[in-house]
């Protein structure tokens, strides 16, 4: 979103773009273009492909493209010119055939069309399965991630310039700011393999204004930087300096801490961060282009020469444009901002939220700042009460946890790098040792909270099971990493992990981290939820993170080929109908279940060899019982079944709400298919199966139901990419459109059981899943316009009137001394007091170990230690008016401020 008012130093247009000679279009006389091969085609459309630089094989494919799928769409659609469609197929052609010699901006310059506005052409014009590859689809994202973080940085950059200049000369004005938006597009470009981090990029570009900052007199600074600035850096250079200049090269650049500090105590942004960005990547950008040992200002000509070079290497667009407000670059507010509303208290004085717009970089910053926060007391180290677990232990694991994260440590920060960019080994560093952080932090908050629920202090098969600590780890530094990247920007991060061979390599939202320890999706599945219980300072958006993440293990990532889901799956075949992974009947039952963390890590490997599941020796089944199943099997099947059952509810609802009595008849077959034919799942992705379970049933059940209508519906849908059904697997290393994948995969598989649905005697339907809330909003909410207030959903109880004090509002309570016992039992931090007041005895040690948080009966029989029902029962008696009152407050809240 560009400034609503320029400020005083913004450049001129004709000052800047006689620097800037590649903002219009190259000439085409070098363009390989056989006019006589094309008299076929419109003039027209002939005259723009030479203008373009096209080649004949992209001038014959993209004239195919537009007779055969644009020409005909319903033009009150497509608000756009035939020159400007012509040029989105001449672009979509050139792409496919790598063979465009324009920039991203000349072909925008060509087509008088912005950067958004193009992208929102092309994808209008993906009106079949096969318009769009998934190579163009994923150059399109590219380069729109790009857009946008470039121009919040440039959003950015201009407040903070007008916060530090107080130039009075307007034409010195701009080419100071020329330049040093110059240095840091060059620096970005060339040290910053992924250009679409906002956060280290927005860090680099903090070093590049103290680099231009400190150079400026002291007369053209505002404070507080006019303070910061240090003396010695303000001296003009030397004879002696400019002629040592050369061997000054060598030497790392004198950073001004205090201007430093200034910089990021100003954008809330990390001081160590920065300064390690500043000694590494920036410093390393400098020396390679001959700046390190510079004492003046860099010239404005060798910085735009630099970054001409590589714009025309990368051939996406010019951020230099952004200095003269370039049509190129001018994208709607709504578009661009991609505001949050964050409460912020009353200046007033009263205590009410006041939504106020929040900047992706300054949400960023927020939720990176938060995270610091409740990390403060926690270490990158086994605290002392970790080490007493660890002793406790029949075999103590102190040492195989120290070695695997320190193994782990250097994997994920040498990774990090290669991702990243060059010189950014230290900022993986820092982001590894925040994961530790979180990782010891929340391996202990399991630990106490089963040492309080069971009285079990040796935990030795969980702590020295392998896979549980990786994937542990590995959750906790997905926290990080999401909080770094962030989600203002990042729409569709998810997208890369439906199985595209070409998604972007460096990449580092989810499941890059997976990829990084060589963990399973279905092993670090498995911690998930018992992290999110575990974790009470875990922000509502990082809960919906890590919600998404499991979404995408069970919708995709759990059916890879070497997916351990699959043994599980055959070895529970193996066992017969009895051990099915989730029989039928059961799926209109509640999502009720006591599995942990550690039931599904230690849960038997094969069914009828199941290891003991508990810190005490299990006893084995008795002859003649057969052995507990797989917990993880079970569980898994169970959320899978109620997720596909949601999402073809979802679709159904978009295309065939005049055909309700198909919705069970899909359903039976997909449930069917996902039970019996799982391996149709392997390397493929669940709602290619929901699409194609959908087009079956109409196809038998005579009902006009169209592959391309199915497509349209399904894009329209959240969390979707349209890789899903543009590049499925055919067969081993062969990909096609989901209509392919149907005619050759999945009719010839269950082409019998799905010709029964049109017999006189159909399959029995399948029971409808019975749909629960989501495990994940259990979480504390905190209070609108409240610092410290949190609301938490009551949990189950089952109360009776001799095990439990009763309470009636608005009647006679009885005995004073009902209200000392009350006032003991909550003050008291003492387990037994409790217990004796409840009219219980001291908890018993359990067979089987759970990181259960919910208070729910346990599976021996036994109960749970109610420890916090009354305080919740009166919580619930008192608090009724006060919860109808916040409900009523975010609810208008939510009308006058929609989410974007």
């Amino acid at each position: 979103m560009p400034p609503k008012k320029r400020s005083s130093w913004s450049p001129q247009k004709k000052e800047l773009k006689g620097n800037l000679k590649s903002g219009s279009p190259v000439s085409s006389e070098n363009a390989v273009l056989s006019l006589e091969r094309h008299k076929d085609k419109e003039p027209e459309f002939v005259s723009l492909s030479e203008e373009l630089q096209a080649t004949d094989p992209i001038c014959d494919h993209a004239w195919r493209i537009w007779e055969r799928e644009i020409r005909s769409m319903d033009k009150a659609n497509m608000p756009y010119s035939n020159r400007q469609q012509w040029g989105a197929c001449l672009f979509i052609a050139g792409m496919e055939l790598d063979g465009l010699n324009l920039t991203f901006t000349q072909f925008l310059k060509v087509v008088r069309l912005s950067v958004k506005q193009f992208i929102s052409l092309v994808r209008k014009m993906d009106v079949n399965v096969d318009t769009i590859s998934p190579k163009v689809n994923t150059a399109l994202k590219r380069l729109e991630n790009k857009y946008d973080v470039t121009l919040a940085l440039y959003q950015r950059f201009v407040k903070t310039c007008e916060k530090i200049s107080a130039e009075p000369d307007k034409a010195k004005r701009t080419e100071l700011w020329e330049s040093s938006w110059t240095m840091f597009l060059l620096a970005k470009g060339t040290f910053l393999q992924m250009e679409d981090d906002l956060v280290i990029a927005f860090q680099l570009l903090l070093c590049v204004l103290e680099f231009f900052t400190k150079r400026f007199t002291p007369s053209l600074l505002q404070s507080p930087y006019k303070s910061a600035v240090s003396l010695s850096t303000l001296s003009p250079p030397t004879r002696t300096s400019r002629r040592n200049q050369g061997k000054a090269k060598t030497r790392l650049p004198e950073m001004d801490v205090q201007l430093l500090e200034t910089l990021c105590k100003e954008s809330d942004c990390s001081v160590d961060e920065v300064k390690n960005v500043y000694q590494t990547t920036f410093c390393a950008f400098l020396d390679s282009v001959g700046l390190s040992g510079l004492q003046g200002l860099p010239p404005l000509e060798t910085l735009s020469k630099q970054y001409e070079e590589l714009y025309h290497k990368n051939k996406d667009f010019d951020a230099r444009l952004f200095l003269v407000d370039d049509e190129t670059l001018s994208s709607s507010k709504t578009e661009v901002s991609k505001v949050e509303m964050t409460p912020r208290k009353n200046l007033s004085g009263d205590d009410v939220a006041i939504p106020v717009p929040q900047t992706p970089i300054r949400a960023a910053m927020n939720s990176i700042q938060q995270l610091r926060v409740d990390l403060t007391s926690a270490s990158d180290q086994p605290s002392s009460n970790l080490l007493v677990y660890y002793k406790n232990c029949t075999v103590d694991p102190s040492e195989e946890i120290r070695k695997r994260v320190e193994e782990l440590g250097k994997v994920f920060i040498k990774r990090f790098a290669q991702a990243v960019g060059q010189h950014c080994e230290g900022l993986g560093r820092k982001r590894f040792n925040l994961g530790a952080q979180l990782y010891y932090k929340v391996m202990e908050s399991m630990l106490k909270s089963e040492e309080k629920r069971l009285s079990v202090q040796n935990f030795s098969k969980l702590l020295n099971n392998a896979t549980f600590h990786t994937s542990l780890l590995a959750c906790a530094l997905e926290v990080v990493m999401a909080t770094y990247v962030g989600n203002s920007l990042k729409s569709g991060s998810f997208g890369c992990s439906s199985g595209a061979s070409d998604s972007v390599e460096t990449d580092l939202c989810f499941p890059w981290i997976l990829d990084v320890f060589q963990l399973p999706a279905f092993d670090f599945y498995k911690v998930i939820e018992s992290f999110i219980k575990a974790e009470p300072t875990l922000k509502h958006d990082m809960m919906k993170h890590l919600e998404q993440c499991e979404h995408i293990i069970m919708e995709s990532l759990a059916w890879k080929a070497d997916s351990p889901l699959f043994d599980l799956l055959k070895q529970s075949r193996e066992e017969g109908p009895g051990e099915q992974a989730e029989p039928p009947a059961t799926l209109n039952q509640p999502l009720h279940h006591n599995h942990t963390a550690a039931d599904l890590y230690l849960s038997p490997v094969r069914p009828s060899h199941q290891p003991p599941a508990t810190e005490a020796e299990a006893e084995p089944p008795t002859p003649g019982t057969k052995a507990l199943r797989s917990n993880s099997l079970s569980l898994f099947y169970k959320k899978l079944y109620r997720m596909a059952y949601l999402r073809l509810k979802t679709l159904f609802s978009h295309l065939l709400t005049s055909h309700p009595e198909l919705e069970p008849v899909i359903w039976t077959l997909l449930q069917h298919t996902l039970q019996n034919e799982y391996e149709l799942m392997r390397d493929r992705h669940l709602d290619q199966l929901i699409m194609s379970a959908m087009y079956a049933i109409c196809k038998v059940k005579n009902v006009d139901l169209r592959f391309k209508t199915i497509v349209t519906a399904y894009k329209e849908m959240p969390n979707t990419n349209q890789e899903t059904f543009k590049r499925v697997l055919i067969r081993e290393g062969q990909y096609d459109s989901i209509i392919v994948y149907y005619n050759l995969v999945f009719m010839q598989k269950l082409k019998t059981n799905i010709l029964q649905y049109s017999s006189p005697r159909p399959p029995p339907l399948s029971p409808i899943p019975r749909i629960p809330c989501s495990p994940y909003k259990n979480s504390p909410l905190r209070v609108p316009g409240s610092n410290n207030v949190y609301v938490s959903p009551l949990k189950s109880s089952r109360m009776t009137p001799r095990s439990r004090i009763l309470i009636s509002i608005g009647e006679s309570f009885g005995s004073a001394d009902k209200f000392q016992k009350i006032n003991e039992m909550v003050s008291s931090t003492d387990w037994s007091l409790k217990r004796s007041l409840d009219g219980g005895s001291a908890p018993k040690p359990l067979k089987r170990l759970r990181f259960d948080m919910d208070g729910q009966d346990e599976a021996d029989g036994s109960k749970s230690s109610g420890e916090s029902t009354l305080i919740q029962k009166l919580a619930e008696m008192s608090s009724t008016r006060t919860r109808m009152q916040e409900q009523k407050l975010k609810e208008e809240a939510v009308k006058e401020h929609p989410e974007p």
